[in-house]
């Protein structure tokens, strides 16, 4: 595994703060917010959890390249990126379309990790998981280890399953974004049984995610597990898609809490978080965290 030294300090546990809210009073539930984005400033949040064991797993089995996907602003791409930078592994990401110089940002910051980069055309790139396009990326490449778009596979689940042991015991409901399903998977899979996860995906119809979260589940655990459910009335329009409704409760959070929350996929989550309190869905006396797992805007599912 991993382990802090190389990448310098990991703030582990990540930080629980409270905070208070105008819209919550009289509800009388408390909310807190998991602060994963503060594990570390080049691997934040649900990276990190979900790269560890995969970076263990390529060790382990001799693996000195890791390829991934992701589109051009994918924080998924900056995070493996660094993490080969740190570890030791040479790193290839496989963007989405084409190339267009000069490179963004999140793209440079790859590239200076020591990425290369290499471009699938939008069709192409759907059929990113299939043997035709994986056989042509290790005749391009050579051998190296796959870690799928978002880092979402089986090491991703058991990583993020971790997180709710950091929790204090008088969490009820913990509160995700998502996108791919692994943070969910793995967080579901650690709660108690008398704690709910509920995942608020940020695509529109994002009812489909509920299959691939229970594939994963079933990747590592055999089954579906632990309590959780969807809500999937948040997407603001779909898929980094925001709205001025979205974008006035982000300045306004930042107001109040000195956050600014990720508008792609944090902000939709907290706006639900938010919106179901508010509304009553919760009885008094429950106790919410909101994980906090990024900032910035990252229009690239991760």
């Amino acid at each position: 595994m991993v382990e802090d030294g190389v990448l310098g300090e990991l703030r582990l546990p990540s930080p629980v703060v409270e905070i208070a809210d105008h819209r919550l009073r009289g509800s009388g539930v408390r909310v807190l917010l998991k602060r994963d984005d503060l594990i570390h400033p080049e691997v934040p949040g649900n990276k990190w959890r979900k790269l560890k064991y995969n970076i263990a797993a390529a060790r382990e089995r001799g693996f000195g390249t890791l390829l991934t996907f992701g589109g051009a602003y994918s924080n998924h791409i900056r995070a493996t990126a660094a993490v080969g930078a740190y570890c030791g592994f040479e790193t290839i990401g496989v963007i989405r379309g084409d190339e267009h110089l000069p490179l963004n940002s999140s793209l440079q910051y790859a590239v200076s990790c020591g990425m290369r980069l290499t471009y699938l055309d939008r069709t192409t790139y759907r059929a990113k998981t299939s043997d035709a396009v994986i056989d042509a990326l290790h005749r391009e490449f050579g051998d190296f280890y796959l870690i799928p778009e978002g880092g979402s596979n089986a090491d991703a689940v058991r990583g993020c399953a971790e997180l709710p042991a950091e929790l204090d015991a008088s969490v009820d409901v913990v509160f995700c974004a998502v996108g791919t399903g692994g943070t969910l998977a793995g967080v579901a899979a650690g709660v108690r049984a008398d704690q709910l996860v509920v995942g608020v995906p940020v695509l529109k119809g994002g009812g489909f995610l509920e299959e691939e979260i229970v594939r994963l589940q079933e990747q590592v655990y055999g089954a579906r597990t632990g309590s959780w459910r969807l809500a999937c009335d948040y997407h603001f329009g779909g898929y980094a898609k925001r709205t001025p409704e979205l974008d006035e409760f982000v300045d306004d959070f930042e107001a109040r809490h000195g956050l600014r929350l990720d508008w792609v996929y944090e902000a939709k989550m907290m706006y639900a978080l938010v919106d179901q309190v508010a509304r009553g869905v919760f009885p008094r006396g429950t106790t919410i965290v909101g994980l906090i797992s990024g900032s910035g805007d990252v229009p690239d599912i991760g």
